[in-house]
């Protein structure tokens, strides 16, 4: 009995304990299959490509011992017509590249502009050289005017001399372009065969999704795009005085100035109707950070370091909790005491409010999946969008000040608790659900008693970088009034102040430092629980 066992690329492997000619008629019938499979991908051509498959199945080489003459002679467009896009997009922008290099050397205006400051020098040194004649001729002293006139002449000759080297150098340029060009063409007419054969592999795991035959809309749109690709960019790169569409967008600026004041009228509407809400907000966020900031600042200093301390013991060992109280005491006797205390409180105002508001929102989106896809690219927006274009909207709804800083940081840091969340809860095995709801536990039970203990380390995870996220906002938030340590790293940018710019920076360095060392030793000796 014979099997016959296909590898990646679906030629036959033949393991036979049958007489050897038996063996060789195997081998004949697979070739046979296979080859029809290869006609059914390839199409026209299918003889040949047939032959080169087995040809690199068969080479042992890093070169593979084919010559697609097609690829050779059509370059690009070889590809796009098999579906072969990558390697398309790769070889048309490296051949862009040689098409300028030959259109520069064959007939591009090289040195034209050095020529024409030449030009340009010339005819003002003529002017200063009549000048400091018309000088001599009225009896003044011309010196200064000649001296010019020469230096002018001087410089228009390097910039002839300049224009000639360049000039000269276009064989040389027009030499390389080709020699670039017949080395692309040439490796894609060696490897064409072989990024095929690894299109046709793919092909026979999913037919429908990847691309097979010669496809006649294919070659039509690969050659449209190197018609609209190769031909602009030649130009644009060989040809002096471009028309100003090619060389930069036609913006319209009266489209500019209308978009720009509605969208300013849209703001202002939305804060007047929306006044009381917004200032419900602020005022929420205000009494968050007021009660944190009168246990850190209200509180003697020595009971805060102390406490601090101690969690430090508490959550992450001796050592953590000496590099805490050395951290604190570089802060205390540099005078930063108070303010590094503002900062940690609007850092835990605003954990405080993410870990409220995105563990719930974690949980609903890893319960609902419909949730999830409408939220993901708010979240998204939220992480991808740069800090400082969050402040132009606080601006506008919340004012400046600590409660408007709190609430931007609040946006730039929450998406990671909620992802985090929502990871942790989709990751707990649905046959422990079962189990649990077996043996009679309710939705709520199934939440806290299973859900949430086993997504605790994702969720956790997530505390923490939201942690950091609201640390790296404590400088930008300064710029609409914040205060802490932020306030100080503004100022020193504000007057290039070096010395005290580096001291603030290293105290919200180990302001960093602590929490995180604390919180994650805490995370470390929950899990070894």
């Amino acid at each position: 009995m014979t099997t016959a066992n296909f590898d990646a690329t679906g030629f036959a492997n033949n393991r036979s304990a049958t007489p050897r000619s038996d063996a060789v008629r195997d081998i004949e019938v697979d070739r046979e299959t296979l080859d029809a499979s290869i006609a059914e991908f390839a199409g026209p051509r299918a003889d040949y490509y047939a032959d080169s498959f087995h040809t690199i199945h068969d080479t042992t080489g890093p070169i593979p011992r084919t010559f697609n003459l097609a690829a050779f002679l059509a370059g690009p467009f070889w590809a796009s017509a098999r579906g072969a896009w990558g390697l398309f997009w790769g070889f048309i922008i490296l051949e862009v590249i040689a098409f300028v290099q030959i259109g520069r050397g064959s007939w591009g205006q090289l040195g034209a502009e050095d020529l024409a400051n030449a030009q340009r020098q010339q005819a003002r040194a003529q002017e200063f050289l009549q000048r400091a004649a018309d000088a001599v001729a009225a009896g003044e002293d011309g010196t200064r005017f000649e001296t010019l006139g020469n230096n002018l002449m001087r410089a228009a000759e390097r910039s002839r001399e300049t224009a000639e080297a360049a000039a000269a150098d276009a064989a040389a340029i027009l030499l390389t372009g080709l020699a670039m060009l017949l080395v692309l063409r040439l490796i894609q007419a060696v490897y064409a065969n072989v990024a095929y054969e690894k299109q046709y592999t793919r092909w026979r795991v999913d037919p429908l999704a990847v691309p097979s035959g010669l496809k006649v809309q294919n070659a039509v749109l690969g050659l449209v795009l190197g018609l609209v690709i190769v031909p602009l960019t030649v130009y644009r790169f060989t040809i002096e005085g471009v028309p100003g569409w090619m060389a930069e967008f036609p913006a319209d600026p009266d489209t500019y100035s209308v978009s720009a004041r509605w969208l300013e009228g849209v703001i202002d509407d939305a804060a007047r109707s929306g006044a009381g809400t917004f200032d419900g907000i602020v005022l929420l966020v205000r009494q968050v950070l007021d009660a944190i900031s009168l246990a850190l600042i209200g509180t003697p200093w020595p009971v805060v370091m102390t406490v601090i301390v101690v969690i430090g013991w508490r959550s992450a060992g001796p050592r953590v909790a000496i590099f805490t109280a050395a951290a604190l005491a570089y802060i205390a006797f540099l005078g930063y005491w108070e303010i590094a205390m503002e900062t940690v409180a609007l850092v835990g105002a605003a954990v405080v409010l993410c870990v409220i508001m995105g563990i719930p929102l974690g949980i609903w989106f890893g319960k609902s999946q419909r949730a999830y896809n409408f939220a993901e690219p708010v979240l998204d927006l939220m992480q991808t969008l740069p800090a400082f274009v969050y402040l132009i909207p606080i601006i506008a709804f919340f004012g400046t000040g600590n409660p408007p800083g709190i609430l931007a940081t609040i946006i730039f840091g929450m998406p990671p608790v909620i992802r985090l969340t929502a990871l942790g809860m989709r990751g707990v095995p649905d046959s422990i659900k079962e189990a649990a709801t077996a043996f009679g536990a309710s939705r709520w039970q199934l939440l806290k008693d299973v859900e949430l203990p086993l997504a605790l380390p994702s969720i956790m995870t997530g505390v923490n970088q939201t942690i950091l996220m609201c640390l790296s906002m404590v400088v930008i938030i300064s710029l609409i009034g914040g205060g802490g340590l932020g306030q100080v790293i503004l100022e020193a940018l504000q007057f290039a102040a070096k010395g005290p710019g580096l001291l603030g920076g290293f105290a919200i360095l180990f302001v960093a430092m602590v929490i995180d060392r604390i919180v994650q030793g805490a995370f470390r000796r929950a899990d070894q629980r």
